[in-house]
């Protein structure tokens, strides 16, 4: 799965975006999902998470308090990922997400600047404020276009194992173009593991483990033989 994250000012016109978006990209026949976060908790007949959810596979609720999906306890957004049978995430706020790229929307600049934004991580301005070296757009089309060809989701491990301090480094490294997924050293282990067809990130002394533990199982199976193996497990 691929993700992008809208972000901006408050009344500033994620929802809209955000619905905007998930149609276009629904309208292509891409399966999509979508998480809204809010810090004051969730009415259940929330009205925008109501109208996500006639264009939606799925919808999340996410904030310091619950999860839309009823959890009993706080769940973080990527350990929620695996649940959503969708090609495509669309994250509604969420600003203090580093492990995925985002689109700012943006009219104006807000008083308080645009450095709250995290602007290294926008791979898009929606709206008719622009900042120098990130496209900008008023077409949900043309923006379509864009978080499917940049869209990206990290493990949020903060593992250090691809050489930065944390996946934000990666992800900023990513949207400027001076890295790629496939230097997150978690999602190209030697133990691969997907939920649903999410990948699962592992940091690499947990890989080295659980490669090591099959390694062993597998060794003492008849017709064994070096190679790579691939088993599918229902949990």
């Amino acid at each position: 799965m691929n993700a992008v994250s809208i972000v901006g000012p408050k009344k500033a016109g994620k929802t809209t975006l955000g619905l905007a978006l998930c149609s276009e990209l629904r309208q292509r026949g891409i399966q999509v999902a979508a998480a809204k976060h809010s810090s004051h908790g969730f009415d259940r007949q929330d009205t925008d998470t109501a109208r996500y959810a006639e264009i939606c596979s799925g919808v999340l609720g996410f904030g310091p308090n619950e999860s839309f999906a009823v959890w009993p306890k706080v769940r973080p957004l990527i350990d929620l990922l695996p649940l959503m049978d969708a090609e495509f995430m669309v994250v509604e706020g969420g600003k203090y997400l580093g492990w995925m790229p985002r689109v700012l929307v943006l009219d104006e600049e807000p008083a308080e600047g645009i450095d709250w934004l995290s602007p290294e991580l926008a791979v898009a301005v929606f709206g008719r404020f622009e900042i120098p070296g990130i496209p900008s757009t008023r077409d949900p089309k043309e923006l379509a276009d864009i978080v499917l060809e940049r869209g990206f989701v990290l493990p949020a491990l903060d593992c250090e194992a691809c050489g930065r301090p944390d996946c934000r480094s990666l992800a900023t490294e990513i949207v400027a173009g001076e890295a790629t997924v496939q230097d997150c050293a978690s999602l190209t282990a030697a133990a691969e593991i997907t939920i649903n067809g999410t990948p699962l990130g592992t940091n690499p002394f947990v890989e080295k483990m659980i490669a090591a533990t099959v390694r062993g199982m597998l060794s003492t199976l008849k017709g064994f033989a070096p190679g790579k193996a691939e088993i599918k497990v229902d949990v």
